[in-house]
């Protein structure tokens, strides 16, 4: 019996397996800095790989080694992808079309939100009778009919 105490002890639910969360700092040790970079550029690279698969983008990752060693990724070219960078940072049309398109997005937004608040008032006023003022006798019975 003692033996499958010290079995369900190991199993409990309170013993957690999986990956646990690392301080995020500079390895100081080379080796291991070495193995840890190794093993996240190609997790990076792959990922850059699924990305470019998976969602039809393009896409170019170029890592420096601390030793000045180039890595790098493009589903394209990675020349022609930086010039497509540059041409869309420089391009003042760009970044213009974006800020018109938000500008009138939030102009819907605010329309919206607008004709949304004229509603809720018109029931308010409803809800408190405040709306039959404005009303003549004939439209008060006609009302009045038609609840």
């Amino acid at each position: 019996m003692e033996f499958q105490s010290d079995l369900t002890r190991d199993i409990s639910p309170q013993r957690k397996l999986g990956r646990g969360k690392i301080e995020i700092k500079r390895i100081e040790n080379t080796t291991n800095r070495q193995v840890t970079f190794c093993k996240r550029r190609n997790g990076l690279l792959k990922k850059a790989y699924e990305l470019s698969v998976l969602c039809d983008a393009e896409v170019a990752l170029i890592v420096f080694s601390s030793r000045g060693r180039l890595y790098e990724y493009a589903n394209n070219s990675v020349k022609a992808t930086i010039e497509r960078y540059k041409k869309a940072c420089s391009d003042s049309s760009n970044t213009g079309s974006i800020a018109e398109a938000n500008a009138q997005y939030y102009q819907q937004e605010a329309s919206k939100l607008r004709a949304q608040i004229g509603n809720l008032q018109n029931q308010n006023r409803n809800m408190l009778g405040e709306s039959l003022a404005p009303l003549n006798l004939r439209d008060l019975r006609n009302l009045e009919q038609k609840n």
